[in-house]
């Protein structure tokens, strides 16, 4: 036993050895896309982060980031500090299947090979944890989960050590420490708290004789535990504290913060009370409560560090949680919404209006003339209780999610229809309400299978690549690399296109993982009592770290990333079975030979063929080193801006990096980044308004008490006045307090309005040119005043803000927005936009959207940019693993580039394009990056430049690229084809474009290919346009003449009765029909040319082709 021991320890810190040198070799230099950039930011300077906030992190994070050498280094540092901390968790995996399997397997004396078999499962479960698809994502930047996972697995080990010592004196040591560590967890994530059931189970099998109904108590006292955490000390800590201190200060008239001072004296004193009484009165069960709480409490003490950093006002402070009230709404993630859990509504439940109405929800409250105000209530909404339903999984009201609900749960509602009726207006609405059925069709479908099974198998089975999908075959599903299994759920993936075949993270693990842990699942489960109550721990612990948050998130479809990091507590139980089921195939093969040989031959198998397929599979899509996308891209947003520059921003991805660059390289502080998602917040406006770095505050004219929460969250617009208003005027006319600017006739009470849904603002020609927001040679292009045009009923508050900076700006500093931002998000300026690199400057310039395209591009400021000042972070570096998020930001650089390029060519600057477009696929090499929609702007440069061999070879593979697509959509049974029906359509186009560029410029070569790839499809697949046409050639290239002549037929046919439609209407009404006209005279020429090239003049005479060999011959029907 004492060998054991000591090899037991050995191997656990081999594992963590091997693991930390995996993480660390692998982890990302600096910051990644989504949260990182913010964690890291808040971490090096202790800001306040996104809700709830996680302090525990940023302390030890603060403390790894002392560290760095320099500044660029802070961000690796706390990576590493991701992978030890994953390194660790896997030391105490380690342990804990050790523990677990020593139990079952090692109750023989004189068999020491037992020993032997308990370590190598020890090792191979361990090590498939340590390479698993989830784990190792998160194990390698600076992110909460792996620092959660640690947190999990110690708790999990502590109370597996306190049964080895439960009957000695000292044992409830390891209670206290376990419930010190839930505390410290609060502050980096919830999801530790999960582990409650499963520790309470183990503490109930050891101390008590198990029973159905003991069994029942001890998981109605863990549920107990788990919520009296979670939704009692959590939130009523700060929640009682709040009540005493409004008590105080708006009952005694004492200072702010008093009642908190006493309430916290009353709380300390009380434990400290109960703790001494308690020992006096060797109350061993109550006392050991109380040192719990006390502990939990101390480790939640933590969140102090966000009320004490929020109240210096840091330049990150989000949702300023200075004063016990913002605290709670910080705390209970308020910003991010509510969701319904055991009842509630369906996603086409009625308001009702007069219960809503008469219920408010709870008080916002601000400091204000020595008291607490309450400015505004929290919306709350209640639905027509005939609507709702018990488990309700199907509740949101936006539209893009009722789509996809309908399309997880089978179609229309189908369930009973309800009548309602409009108390107001005396009408009556039906309402057909979803059936429970369907209800819980989504929730299966969608909520269990798809963000949880999936996840599961993309760790155990295998992963088909990482692009997000949503329900796809195509996209981010599991597989398992046997192809009769793959092909049944997912298609034929022989005829996967050549980028799907080849994506990094398409991952196979041949179901291996999966199948050693449903053996040890069973081996634990029948390894008698002790292997009986330790299954249904372990089980406890994948079913509360799994299914339980599956039922808690309650997710809506498109969610804007995958979410298998949320589960990856479930993922480490099962890892457990992993490591058991090498105790499965020992016993297997002990039927053949002696157990010592047994026990090594199965550790060593079961490590080369799960842990050693897992290696090898997940090594290239997890090596994240030499990767600097995220931080160079948020370099390349801020070098777009002049000098004091706004730039606005609205997703997680250009904005997180650019704080990342600003707080912690403390790159370009002069720009001043301002997220439009957070502009509709009066705390995050207050943040603006205030001078951060070299950055001055933003210049609103609105002061906090005309845009704090409740005031002016939504401004009507009402075209009161003729004409245009200026928008200083219009500003100033909202922000008066005279009666007669709030009374309309007609409207009850004050309505926040603006006169006018048309406004201007004036320009300062010469100001404008000294400031160098537009350039000389561009002088003569500047309008006298923006003219802005809000088409629509209402702006919120982030629209007003941007137009009331905008109009106090008075062009005194540059503004831009990020080309991230969405359309919905320009506050109607985009006419004004110039391109400038990563995001678009507002000048007085007016340009007209052409094709989608917004801003003119002032061809000399980007070339620059492009030439001399971006980085790419390793876009053009063999080494560097590039995912989806990096593909997507590699799309608009295309974008940009090819508009750059092409806007050279119209100047006459051929080489500048030329070496803009070689650029563009130089750094962003089509091996790296795949072509996307833009390149073909990038060959249609190449053309207009006279280079057109490079233009051949982007259409050509671009081509090659999208016809193994429409290849592989086609040859999908038709219930597969209606679920990838968006990218089928995309490919096609897409083909068809390339067509088109192909006939533009003459490109037969290209043209000849394009051809013979359509006739290898099925007739009924290429569509009525010009790709039934290429399709035709590719016929009669290959001697298919009457393929070739029956889709050419087709297609005449078609053409002729749109010409002559076109032909009978009035001359008024052409204007509406003149694209399809014109696209069918393109397709009579290019008929014309195929029946002569191919000399089928059978055809030509029956469709009326009156001259063969006239070089200006046209069909009959379209002569007008």
């Amino acid at each position: 036993m004492k060998n054991h021991t000591l090899l037991n320890n050995l191997l656990g810190w081999l594992s963590f050895a091997i693991a930390a040198v995996v993480y660390t070799m692998t982890i990302e230099p600096t910051a990644s896309f989504w949260d990182c950039g913010e964690f890291i930011s808040t971490s090096y300077k202790l800001l306040v982060g996104h809700p709830p906030g996680a302090p525990v992190f940023m302390i030890l994070g603060r403390f790894f980031s002392l560290f760095a050498p320099d500044p660029g280094s802070v961000a690796y540092m706390i990576n590493v500090m991701s992978a030890l901390a994953s390194a660790f968790t896997i030391l105490f995996l380690f342990w804990t299947i050790t523990h677990l399997g020593r139990r079952i397997y090692m109750n023989k004396e004189g068999q020491e090979w037992r020993s032997w078999a308990v370590l190598g499962a020890g090792f191979v479960g361990a090590l498939a944890y340590t390479f698993s698809d989830t784990f190792w994502f998160s194990a390698v930047e600076g992110e909460v989960y792996a620092m959660s996972s640690l947190f999990t697995a110690v708790v999990f080990w502590a109370i597996l050590k306190w049964e080895d010592v439960a009957d000695h004196s000292y044992a409830n040591r390891w209670l206290v420490l376990i419930a010190y560590l839930m505390g410290l967890s609060i502050g980096v994530h919830l999801l530790n708290l999960l582990a409650i059931p499963a520790i309470v189970m183990v503490y109930y099998f050891k101390k008590y004789e198990v029973s159905r109904n003991g069994i029942l108590m001890a998981l109605g006292i863990s549920a107990l535990l788990l919520v009296g955490i979670l939704y009692g000390i959590i939130p009523y800590t700060v929640k009682i504290a709040s009540w005493f201190e409004l008590m105080f200060v708006n009952g005694f008239g004492a200072p702010f913060n008093t009642g908190i001072a006493v309430y916290l004296i009353l709380l300390i004193g009380g434990l400290i009370f109960g703790i001494w009484y308690t020992q006096k009165k060797q109350k061993v069960i109550l006392n050991t409560i109380l040192l719990g709480v006390t502990v939990i409490m101390i480790g939640y003490s933590s969140f102090a560090m966000i009320v004490i950093r929020s109240y210096a006002n840091p330049t990150m402070d989000q949702n300023s949680p200075e004063d016990v009230f913002s605290m709670m709404g910080y705390l209970n993630r308020e910003q991010y919404g509510d969701r319904p859990l055991f009842s509630g509504q369906y996603y086409n439940s009625p308001l009702d209006r007069e219960k809503s109405n008469a219920s408010e929800g709870d008080p916002v409250r601000i400091k204000k003339d020595g008291e607490y105000k309450t400015v505004d209530h929290k919306p709350h909404y209640v639905f027509d209780s005939n609507t709702t339903t018990l488990f309700p999984r199907m509740y949101s009201r936006e539209g893009r999610h009722i789509n996809k609900y309908k399309y997880w749960a089978g179609g229309e509602p189908k369930g009973r229809t309800v009548q309602i009726e409009n108390k107001e207006s005396g009408q009556t609405q039906s309402v057909t309400l979803p059936s429970f059925g369907q209800n819980l069709s989504f929730f299966f479908n969608y909520q269990v299978k798809y963000m949880y099974l999936r996840y599961f198998m993309w760790n155990f089975a295998g992963r088909q690549n990482d692009i997000q999908g949503h329900g796809e075959v195509h996209k981010g599903n599991w597989i398992s690399g046997i192809p009769i299994l793959d092909n049944l759920r997912l298609g034929d993936q022989s005829k996967l296109p050549d980028t799907y075949k080849n994506n990094p993270a398409r991952n196979k693990y041949y179901l291996l993982p999966l199948i050693l842990g449903l053996l040890g699942l069973l081996f634990q489960y029948y390894s008698g009592k002790q292997g009986k109550q330790g299954f249904w721990i372990v089980m406890l612990l994948f079913f509360f770290t799994g299914l339980a948050i599956v039922l808690y998130l309650n997710q809506t479809p498109l969610q804007p990333r995958e979410r298998d990091y949320a589960y990856a507590g479930s993922f480490y139980a099962f890892a457990i079975w992993i490591g058991l089921g090498v105790l499965a195939v020992v016993e297997g093969m002990r039927k053949f030979l002696p157990g010592g040989v047994s026990a090594v031959l199965a550790s060593i198998l079961t490590l080369v063929f799960v842990p050693g397929i897992m290696l090898s599979e997940n090594w290239d899509d997890h090596n994240r080193s030499h990767r600097f996308v995220a931080r160079d891209l948020a370099f390349n947003y801020l070098d777009t801006c002049d000098e004091n520059a706004i730039i606005f921003t609205n997703g997680d991805n250009d904005t997180f990096p650019l704080w990342y660059a600003q707080e912690v390289e403390g790159y370009r502080t002069d720009v001043r980044v301002c997220n439009l998602s957070y502009l509709q917040t009066d705390w995050y406006i207050d943040q603006m308004g205030r001078k951060a770095y070299d950055s001055d505050p933003l210049p609103f004219s609105l002061t906090h008490d005309q845009y704090v929460t409740g005031t002016r969250d939504v401004v009507h617009l009402l075209p009161r006045i003729q004409g245009r208003v200026d928008m200083k005027e219009a500003i100033r006319f909202l922000a008066s307090e005279n009666p007669k600017t709030k009374e309309i006739p007609g409207y009850p009470g004050r309505i926040e309005h603006l006169p006018s849904k048309s406004f201007s603002i004036p320009v300062d020609s010469l100001k404008i040119l000294q400031k160098g927001i537009v350039s000389e040679n561009a002088a003569e292009l500047i309008v006298p005043e923006l003219k802005i045009d809000l088409n629509k009923e209402y702006i919120l508050k982030n629209e007003l803000m941007i137009l009331d900076m905008l109009s106090n700006n008075d062009w005194n500093r540059p503004i831009y927005f990020a080309v991230t931002v969405g359309q919905d998000n320009y506050a109607s300026l985009e006419d004004y936009f110039q391109l400038e690199g990563f995001a678009y400057k507002v000048v007085p310039i007016k340009t007209k959207a052409d094709d989608g395209q917004f801003g003119r591009v002032d061809t000399e400021i980007m070339y620059d940019k492009f030439k001399n000042k971006f980085r790419w972070g390793g876009f053009d570096d063999a080494r560097v693993y590039l995912d989806e998020n990096h593909q997507r930001m590699a799309m608009n650089i295309r974008n940009n580039m090819s508009r750059l390029a092409n806007a050279l060519l119209d100047e006459g600057k051929k080489e500048k394009a030329v070496e803009i477009l070689d650029m563009a696929l130089s750094k962003m090499p089509v091996e790296k990056v795949p072509h996307n929609y833009f390149s073909i702007f990038l060959a249609e440069g190449y053309y207009k430049a006279n280079e057109m061999e490079k233009g051949d070879r982007i259409l050509t593979d671009f081509g090659r690229q999208s016809f193994q697509e429409i290849n592989f959509f086609s040859s999908l049974s038709q219930r597969k084809q209606g679920n990838v029906g968006d990218d089928f359509q995309r490919s096609l186009a897409i083909y068809t474009e390339i067509a088109n560029m192909s006939i533009r410029f003459s490109r037969d070569s290209v043209r000849e290919e394009l051809s013979k790839n359509l006739a290898q499809l099925p007739l009924g697949v290429v569509p009525d346009n010009m790709l039934s046409i290429f399709a035709a050639e590719g016929f009669y290239m290959e001697g298919r003449t009457l393929e070739g002549d029956q889709l050419l037929e087709n297609i005449a046919r078609i053409s002729r009765q749109t010409i002559q439609y076109y032909m009978s209407l009035p001359k008024d009404q052409k204007v509406h029909y003149d694209y399809q006209y014109r696209q069918s005279v393109m397709f009579d020429r290019e008929i014309e040319h195929l029946l002569t090239k191919y000399k089928r003049d059978d055809i030509m005479k029956k469709l009326g082709i009156e001259d063969t060999t006239s070089d200006t011959q046209v069909l009959n029907f379209s002569t007008h």
